[in-house]
């Protein structure tokens, strides 16, 4: 199985903050320190204030007990008459000790969960930035997974490398001092060398098996990947039977992330037995040291006391050291995807001299359009079309034939690679974008809404309308009786992507929350073509009602939903080979005759094998001979 390297990312793009943490840490570290907030300046300094008193009342706890321990034993006669005041002065000290500790957490909270905050909501946007291609090519659970793990990443960060590793090397600092000072060179010395020796071996370790960790995580985000793909198309597996088929590629994605976390869990016991063995040989070399002193008579017990207690408090952050480092990497490991995504360049931008749409009549124009997804392949050549104020166009034409680009191009979710589009003589490209899409309303052929309730999803077309505003929306999207009805009226819950309704019901949910937008250009994106005939008439209803004054771009799949059109263009292989009125198509016997044969055709086959389908009328029952 390959192993990332470190400037891979776990989908596989590449990224530069595996090579350069430095980069990394900087980025958190603006975050640490934000610029204008004065407070959070403050909660910093105050955090590190007590770290330091913290440090130093932990620091003095041993010299405490060694005070205890030598009046006890007699060594120190003086302490014979108050035997108490170091054993209160130790208790004291190790009670400020962890209080100084907490409120330094305490202080600190507000300034980490805001950086975490502010990195999450920076993402957030970013991804909502993005263009539709990216959306299109990723998968929604993969992003989610590093969002979640990025920001837990950044929590670890912000936390631990101010609070434990920086308190860690100023106690080490503190005691090796004490120990030259106090009881000779070779005391410090071993008690570096073994210190140095346990982040050597550490560091080294923890390099090694790192590889192993981010084949785990890329394991585990596979399986997560599919079992929400699966899920999500709940349907389609049970139209097709292949649960058990969805059951076994899940395992086989399990399969992988078992072994990736075994050899993980192996490699991480390796790491553990080799530090303890580090740290018990230099605990055992240092008390040698000491035992040799009290039997010379140059160290009293309470010495020997004190240094078996600065070494095992030491240790014990020291061990925590190594786990904290290895969870840094880890964060780095989960951070490199969510930074990799921040990284990620947004294909349409607007322009820095770009300017709110001012739409004064409506007007729409393609001039001249080319466009491609791939350069390999172009979709749409030199089409030009224009929809007039108020004016009805339809855009008709097989699979395939470019008629959804060009309502994605309208909404500008791409650019085009050729020619321009105008609203009311504006090019797009030198327009905001959040202007433009507020100008423009739109009914899809598949009505997607968020899991919550009707209100809410009507409310999606201008978020501060009222209730009474959402109402009569629902009632000229001819939705207003229906949602009445239910139980819990407006606040019932449509499910995940509104499940819950049906197609007709759907589609007035969108209607009602294009018409609460009250946009000046609307576009009907095939809007009725999932439909049956009996709801399509009463959503074509809804929307003709929606569209009067309006200007309105459709793109239709059923032509006789369309007759009324001002212009119908017909686009074939990306281009325009025919347009004109519904009667002149007609009448010229061309592309768009043929399909409205087909149609009709079609349609009449429907009608009469539903009239074979039904049973006859009592009344017209053969008499009996």
């Amino acid at each position: 199985m390959r192993s990332l390297k470190p400037s891979e990312r776990a989908d596989g793009a590449k990224s530069d903050f595996g090579e350069r943490p430095f980069a990394t840490l900087m980025t958190l570290a603006r975050h640490l320190w934000p610029d204008g907030r004065t407070d959070l300046k403050a909660r910093v300094l105050l955090a590190l204030g007590l770290l330091a008193l913290a440090k130093l009342c932990n620091v003095s706890v041993p010299y405490f007990y060694k005070q205890a321990v030598d009046g006890i034993s007699g060594a120190e006669a003086a302490w014979l008459l108050m035997p108490a005041i170091p054993i209160l002065a130790y208790g004291g000290a190790r009670v400020l000790a962890q209080a100084f500790g907490e409120l330094r957490d305490a202080v600190f909270a507000r300034v980490g969960q805001h950086a975490v905050r502010e990195l999450a909501l920076t993402t957030f946007r970013h991804l909502h930035a993005l263009s539709l291609r990216f959306h299109l090519e990723r998968q929604t659970g993969g992003i989610t997974r590093a969002i979640e793990r990025g920001t837990a990443g950044i929590n670890f960060l912000l936390s631990f490398m101010l609070f434990n590793i920086l308190p860690t090397l100023l106690e080490i600092g503190l005691v090796c001092g004490i120990l030259a000072h106090f009881y000779g060179f070779d005391f410090a010395a071993v008690t570096f060398i073994t210190i140095a020796f346990y982040i050597v071996y550490t560091f080294a370790i923890t390099e090694w098996r790192i590889k192993y960790r981010r084949e785990m995580n890329l394991r585990e985000q596979e399986a997560s990947t599919r079992a929400i793909d699966s899920l999500l198309n709940f349907e389609t597996v049970k139209y097709f039977g292949n649960e058990a088929h969805e059951a076994r590629r899940y395992d086989a994605s399990l399969e992988r992330y078992q072994r990736a976390a075994v050899i993980s869990q192996q490699t991480l016991s390796l790491l553990n037995i080799g530090q303890g063995l580090i740290i018990a040989l230099g605990l055992v070399a240092v008390m040698l040291l000491a035992a040799r002193g009290v039997q010379a008579g140059e160290l009293t017990i309470g010495d020997f006391v004190l240094l078996n207690t600065y070494l095992v408090q030491l240790y014990m952050p020291l061990n925590f050291l190594g786990m904290v480092y290895r969870e840094i990497k880890q964060s780095l490991t989960d951070m490199e995807r969510m930074f990799g995504l921040l990284a990620e360049r947004e294909e349409v931008r607007d322009a820095p001299d770009a300017r709110p749409l001012a739409v004064t009549r409506g007007e729409i124009e393609f001039d001249r359009v080319d466009f491609s997804y791939d350069a390999r392949r172009a979709i749409l050549h030199g089409v030009s079309f224009r929809v007039g104020a108020g004016a009805k166009v339809a855009i008709v034409g097989p699979s395939g034939s470019g008629k959804s680009t060009i309502s994605r191009l309208l909404f500008r979710f791409y650019d085009v690679t050729g020619g321009r589009i105008l609203i009311d003589g504006q090019d797009l490209r030198s327009l905001t974008q959040s202007s433009l899409r507020a100008a423009i309303g739109i009914v899809p052929q598949d009505t997607v809404l968020f899991n919550d309730t009707i209100l809410y999803n009507i409310r999606y077309g201008r978020p501060d309308a009222s209730e009474e505003e959402v109402r009569e929306a629902a009632r000229l999207a001819q939705i207003d009786g229906f949602v009445s009805q239910l139980p819990d009226g407006y606040r019932t819950m449509v499910g995940e992507r509104g499940l819950k309704l049906s197609g007709g019901e759907k589609q007035r949910v969108a209607i009602a929350r294009t018409i609460l937008k009250g946009p000046r250009i609307l576009l009907f994106d095939e809007a009725t073509s999932a439909l049956d005939s009996h709801t399509e008439k009463e959503i074509q209803a809804a929307l003709s009602q929606v569209a009067a004054n309006r200007t309105t771009l459709i793109i239709a799949h059923r032509l006789s939903t369309i007759v009324d059109a001002d212009e119908i263009i017909v686009l074939e292989g990306g281009r325009i080979v025919e347009r004109g009125r519904h009667g002149e198509l007609l009448a010229r016997g061309g592309k768009y005759a043929g399909m409205w044969a087909r149609q009709q055709e079609a349609e009449a086959g429907q009608a009469r094998a539903a009239a074979q389908a039904s049973p006859s009328p009592p009344g017209n029952a053969p008499a009996a001979s």
